[in-house]
């Protein structure tokens, strides 16, 4: 099954199921003016009684079941291909209240199946497909509200070639959810949510709660009275009633608050990628309503054409790895579409509408569509591995929508009297907020592109280190017998036989330092990767021995780790040479200096000191300890070595490096 989605064994059948969910979608009529909504937009100051309540609870229940089944979304698409097919001949059947629920289940099952299959492909290796799969959940729901919706009851809905093509795509994607149901019969893990904690788990059951809770904001907004908003805004109900529109954007505000803080509630990623969502669908409102308008006496296959062309561009922008550029790039260029539209016609673009125009308001349809499709594709991605892109493009970015729209009405007002048009197309006239959103939505998309990358760059640094910490303890592992057994042995009998002589301390020395190893708490060396930073005090404090006293800042010395490697390498050789040189009973000073430009290790001993001449001789030899392994080091770090000696008063070698 999708299991072995890698294969193409697995992918086709999950591919054609995903599509045939769309396609459901697409025969859904949907009126984009009140943003998509999965249920009927939110109103206020009324009562449900007996029957009524079912068509309440019908899309709440859908949704919230859908959610908690987002393993089986194979299912979930039959389910919805099934209920589509029987919505169509309910009415002679079952009777006018069984079709009116019958409409929201398909709705919901096959919106949560598509984006739960292209949840699944994002996570299991085809990212192009599944956010292409994702925009198309979108770009198939625009379909239908240009096919099929309207904003006006002019827009001959009723024509008899609609219902064929409605029928037809039930059908289709009926029958190819169920062909692929086939092939994909067991649970698909990927799709599920996030997967870490058990399926009780808070991290797995807040999702569906957080979209289940929305779909139910409807019900007790819905008992909000006209005193009820009048009081909440300070005012009298009769100011408000003579306001209606101020009444519809508060309790717009209210429901945007409340969805806000539940999609806080399955996450900040999630919050993030329904922001984005909602505010793309609610940008295209206005311009695809004027559209519409424009094209109501066209025959249908021009609109066909215009909203498949849009939905065809913003998919293959979202199957490629440029998807959030593309995003960002199809978002600005709808809003100067639309910008150009609205001074073209001197800030009336409604006249686009009542004249007419096909051209213009083809490359609306085409450009709005496609970015719309781009930036919910965008959107999917980040949210693919926190497991939100089921509820955070679904419920929640369409109850925002519905809520975000509501609101813009308290902006759509005439400049000379305040108050709204009396006009079906008084929304369209204000086509340069719908153009703002969108620049709006591509920086939202882009945005969330970014964090995503740099999340996803953390996480693999933070795996790398994994792995090399765990490589680190196998390699010490499987070198820790050997040396226990061997190296440690005889450093130990050393150490016993020889007493108190040079060589026992050396021998006592270095077993202590390999314990110290093998057990996991040394760092005989500072980290050394690129970027990394290491503490130059603990490192040299190690260094403390019998007849080896070291004085440090009593706080840390950060360093870069390539140069405190070389430096503390510098200070060993410091102390092999008075190990060899100094004398019995040489003592050894190590003091390190935190200064602002730089560090400075002063390495003192009391022994014999260095005959003059002698480090030259010693270099022609080819006894390059000092030349190399202290002198050399720090020259190639661009610091520098000091060393002052004097026969029978003791050596002093100080190193200098630059931060």
């Amino acid at each position: 099954m999708l299991g072995a989605v890698n294969t193409w064994t697995g992918r086709r059948p999950a591919l054609l199921a995903g599509l045939s969910g769309c396609l459901l979608l697409a025969s859904t009529p949907s009126t984009v003016s009140s943003g998509l909504p999965l249920f009927a937009t939110i109103g206020h100051g009324r009562e449900f009684h007996g029957t009524e309540w079912a068509l309440v609870l019908t899309p709440i229940v859908a949704v919230g079941v859908s959610l908690c089944l987002v393993r089986r979304w194979p299912y979930l698409l039959a389910i919805g291909g099934l209920t589509a097919g029987w919505a169509l001949i309910a009415p002679r059947s079952s009777g006018y209240l069984a079709e009116l629920c019958l409409q929201f289940v398909p709705q919901a099952t096959a919106l949560v199946g598509v984006l739960a299959c292209a949840q699944g492909l994002l996570r299991e290796g085809a990212p192009g497909l599944g956010a292409a799969l994702a925009g198309l959940a979108l770009g198939a729901r625009l379909f239908g509200s240009v096919l099929f919706g309207s904003v006006s009851p002019y827009y001959g809905n009723g024509a008899s070639y609609l219902l064929h093509w409605r029928s037809g795509l039930v059908w289709i994607g009926a029958a190819g959810t169920l062909v692929a149901l086939t092939r994909l019969r067991r649970a698909d893990p990927a799709a599920d949510g996030p997967a870490a904690g058990s399926p009780r788990s808070w991290q797995r059951v807040r999702l569906p709660l957080a979209g289940t809770l929305t779909m139910a904001l409807a019900v007790p907004l819905s008992f909000l009275s006209t005193s009820d908003v009048a009081a909440l805004m300070g005012v009298s109900a009769g100011a408000l009633q003579r306001h209606q529109y101020a009444e519809v954007a508060m309790v717009g505000a209210i429901t945007l608050v409340l969805t806000a803080g539940l999609a806080a509630l399955s996450g900040l990623w999630s919050l993030g990628g329904t922001m984005t969502v909602a505010i793309v669908q609610a940008a295209v409102a206005a311009p695809l309503g004027l559209a519409i308008y424009a094209l109501q006496l066209t025959p249908s296959p021009a609109r066909i054409l215009g909203v498949a062309a849009g939905i065809a561009i913003g998919g293959v922008a979202a199957a490629t790895r440029w998807r959030v550029a593309a995003a960002g790039t199809l978002t600005v260029a709808a809003a100067t579409t639309l910008f150009i539209a609205y001074a073209a016609t001197t800030g009336h673009p409604e006249r686009l509408a009542e004249q007419y125009r096909v051209i213009p308001a083809l490359i609306i349809i085409v450009l709005t569509v496609a970015a719309g499709t781009a930036v919910a594709a965008a959107a999917a991605a980040p949210l693919a591995p926190r497991g939100a892109v089921p509820v955070a493009l679904g419920p929640l970015a369409g109850v925002m929508s519905v809520a975000g729209l509501q609101t813009l009405q308290a902006t759509y007002l005439d400049s000379r009297t305040g108050l709204p048009a009396s006009s079906v197309l008084n929304a369209q006239s204000h086509l340069t907020t719908s153009a703002l959103l969108m620049l709006v939505t591509g920086a939202a998309a882009g945005g969330l592109g970014v964090a995503h990358y740099l999340a996803e760059r953390w996480a693999d640094r933070k795996r790398a280190e994994q792995i090399r910490r765990e490589a680190a303890a196998a390699e010490r592992d499987r070198l820790a017998r050997p040396i226990h057994d061997g190296v440690l042995q005889v450093l130990a009998m050393v150490q016993r036989q020889d007493g108190g002589s040079q060589l026992a301390t050396l021998a006592g020395e270095q077993e202590a330092a390999l314990r110290k190893l093998l057990a996991g708490g040394g760092t005989l060396v500072p980290d050394t990767r690129p970027g990394s930073r290491a503490d130059l005090r603990a490192a040299l404090t190690e260094l403390a021995a019998p007849g080896v006293e070291v004085a440090t800042p009593a706080e840390a010395v950060p360093l870069a780790g390539a140069k405190a490697t070389e430096l503390v390498a510098a200070v060993r050789a410091a102390l092999d040479n008075v190990r060899r040189h100094a004398g019995d009973g040489a003592r050894v000073w190590i003091l390190l200096e935190d200064e602002t430009d730089g560090v400075r290790v002063t390495v003192r001993d009391d022994g014999a000191g260095i005959p003059a001449g002698r480090l030259a001789e010693a270099e022609r030899d080819g006894r390059l300890g000092v030349a190399q392994s202290m002198r050399g080091r720090i020259t190639d770090l661009n610091g520098t070595t000091t060393i002052d000696s004097r026969p029978g008063d003791g050596t002093e070698v100080e190193f200098w490096l630059p931060r």
